[in-house]
């Protein structure tokens, strides 16, 4: 007996947990029956035909499909061929797309033959023994839904209790070495959320269980041990009980192993002070905090049943990033009720005064399941028939509206998110009422150039960006092109520019004594005394420029206007310390080349603001 279990993941670097515990809960229980499970990961941009014939030549006896919204409609095409190509074999689909609508679903695709509802360890394991040697009937099996008779009569059985968190197996203990190598690694210490939040599916499984501390511990050590880069947090609102997040923050301070970043989607609002002073205590960069805001209007959070203080919030960001040692990503939502354009542009306002590193401007989705699907037509939401299900229009939002703000979008991700535009964009938002301003203007300037939607190398995004910066502001170009330069090279020692940008350089004779006198009496090149002259300047990147480039963006716009053109600053681009929030080069300021002191630009996204 061979049972598959496949996902088809968004990207490689994901991974599919929850077949993982399916397979290892089994296993736990018989040694044998973990045997029997198979487990099939693709990615959503495979071709079809490759996955199709993949699944074939694995020859399964039964089969099932973990479905979300993101590869729905790629699951549903291959579950129709594979019925064809192999109609005796038994299909099983499982996951958030298909358990609220389990039996729509069943009558709308004939080759599938059940559905395992809700939490699927326990369910997996009595199907598994089931197809072994059924010992009860199909019907005595909780959280199934299936066709019961030839005639496709659909049956549901009684509702899965939700499992001890505790009876979960700890699976990456006892996987293949290299099975989730360059890959996300997933962890849950808990399951369950206890907000109601209308958007969401975790509001439908109220009952928070949280994994006993110790077995929390021992196998994050397990992680620490090994060096795996991050560990993502699966649990929905880490910090809902206060107590647990407190004692695993803190034996993640005292056991830091300096490598293993950890990511938490959180309720800022809820944090302690005394959670807010451990966290400005943790390794810059190991810990990364995603919260999702939403919306700042009383009146949209008070429809989705979201219970906040966007004032509270705003303060426990404002004291995380303080410390400059916490990577914060803050959500919103476009398409709530009661939130037109004007009203958004105050939400997406308030989110950018918090400063954080990454500003998602994500659209509604109306999910299966969700309080917001039984209200949509009450609020006026439109939304799409197929997965994602995203908002179209609203009462409030016209379809034009939804698609300025994607583009709006698209501007955030690529000169806010991606950290590579900061004085830029930091000297630009001065130049507008407000960011939101900025980013709607930008988005504009993109479509009126014909630049939309192209696939744009790193180069032509500082080109279009420094059109527009001229453009809007021509009095102050030459400052612009020199910031675009100190961005360039925060990012990436470039060998050489793009012709639009400034060929400044320092003086050769000036370099080259420079990182000769480094080479004999090491200050600003510490840990690069086993490279040559030549090797050293490889490594790193001198550029000179007529503007301090660690003035805020207001004062430098006015230090344009004042300073005189001949007066040089010497920065040094050392790429072996790098920023671990922003990833960005450490700029050294070189007072008079480094004959009389010494200070450190450290590159912070919100310096500029």
């Amino acid at each position: 007996m061979k049972f598959l279990l496949a996902a088809l993941n968004a990207k490689y670097i994901h991974s599919n947990p929850a077949l993982y515990s399916m397979r290892a809960y089994a296993a736990a229980r018989s040694p044998a029956a973990g045997e029997q499970v198979e487990i099939a990961e693709y990615t959503i941009n495979q071709p079809f035909f490759e996955i199709l014939d993949d699944l074939y030549q694995r020859r399964p006896d039964a089969a099932a499909f973990s479905c979300y919204i993101w590869n729905w409609t790629l699951v549903r095409r291959l579950i129709d061929a594979l019925h064809k190509v192999m109609p005796a074999l038994p299909i099983w689909l499982g996951g958030p797309e298909v358990s609220f609508h389990a039996e729509a679903v069943l009558q709308k695709n004939p080759g599938v033959f059940g559905i395992m509802t809700g939490e699927g360890e326990e369910t997996f394991w009595e199907l598994l023994e089931w197809y072994e040697a059924p010992q009860k009937p199909l019907s005595e099996i909780a959280g199934l839904v299936f066709r019961k008779n030839m005639e496709g009569k659909i049956h549901r059985t009684k509702e899965r209790a939700p499992l001890d968190m505790d009876e979960l197996v700890f699976f990456y203990r006892e996987a293949q070495a290299d099975a989730f190598t360059n890959r996300i690694v997933y962890y849950e210490s808990g399951r369950g959320c206890p907000f109601r939040c209308g958007y969401c599916l975790s509001s439908l499984d109220r009952t928070v269980r949280l994994r006993s501390l110790d077995r929390v511990k021992q196998e994050l050590q397990f992680f620490l041990d090994r060096n795996t880069p991050q560990v993502k947090f699966l649990d929905r609102t880490f910090n809902c009980n206060p107590v647990h997040a407190l004692e695993i923050w803190r034996y993640l301070l005292a056991h830091d192993n300096g490598v293993t970043n950890f990511h938490f989607e959180i309720a800022a609002e809820l944090l302690t002070q005394e959670q807010l002073d451990l966290l400005s205590r943790m390794r810059p960069g190991q810990v990364q905090l995603e919260i999702g805001v939403q919306s700042t209007n009383p009146r949209t959070l008070q429809a989705v049943r979201r219970r906040t203080d966007p004032e509270k919030l705003a303060r426990s960001v404002a004291q995380i990033r303080k410390s400059n040692h916490v990577h914060i990503h803050l959500d919103l939502i476009a398409g709530l009720p009661y939130e037109d354009l004007s009203r958004f542009r105050k939400s997406f306002n308030d989110v950018w005064r918090m400063r954080p590193h990454q500003l998602q401007l994500g659209f509604l989705k109306v999910l299966k399941g969700s309080y917001l699907e039984e209200t949509a037509e009450r609020f006026g939401i439109v939304y799409g028939d197929e997965p994602p299900y995203e908002v179209l229009f609203t009462r409030w939002l016209s379809f034009a509206d939804i698609a300025r703000l994607k583009r709006i979008a698209e501007m955030v991700e690529r000169y806010h998110n991606s950290g590579q535009y900061l004085h830029m964009m930091g000297a630009l938002e001065r130049c507008f009422p407000t960011p939101f301003d900025l980013y709607d203007a930008l988005a504009d300037f993109y479509d009126k150039q014909g630049e939309r939607g192209h696939s744009l190398s790193y180069a032509e995004g500082y080109r279009i960006l420094l059109e527009f910066a001229v453009l809007r502001d021509p009095g102050r170009e030459r400052l612009y092109r020199e910031l675009t330069v100190f961005d360039l090279y925060l990012r990436e020692n470039a060998k050489s520019r793009p012709d639009f940008l400034p060929q400044l350089c320092a003086p050769p004779k000036k370099v080259r004594a420079f990182y000769e006198r480094e080479k004999k009496s090491p200050r600003y090149l510490s840990g690069y005394e086993g490279c040559s002259p030549q090797q050293a300047r490889r490594m790193t990147h001198l550029e000179v420029f007529h503007w301090c480039m660690e003035a805020d963006p207001k004062e430098l716009l006015f230090a344009f206007d004042q300073a005189p053109e001949e007066k040089e600053y010497a920065y040094l681009f050392d790429y072996r310390r790098r920023d671990p929030l922003t990833h960005n080069a450490r700029a050294v300021l070189l007072t008079e080349w480094g004959e009389d002191d010494e200070r450190t630009y450290e590159s912070d996204p919100g310096s500029a603001g």
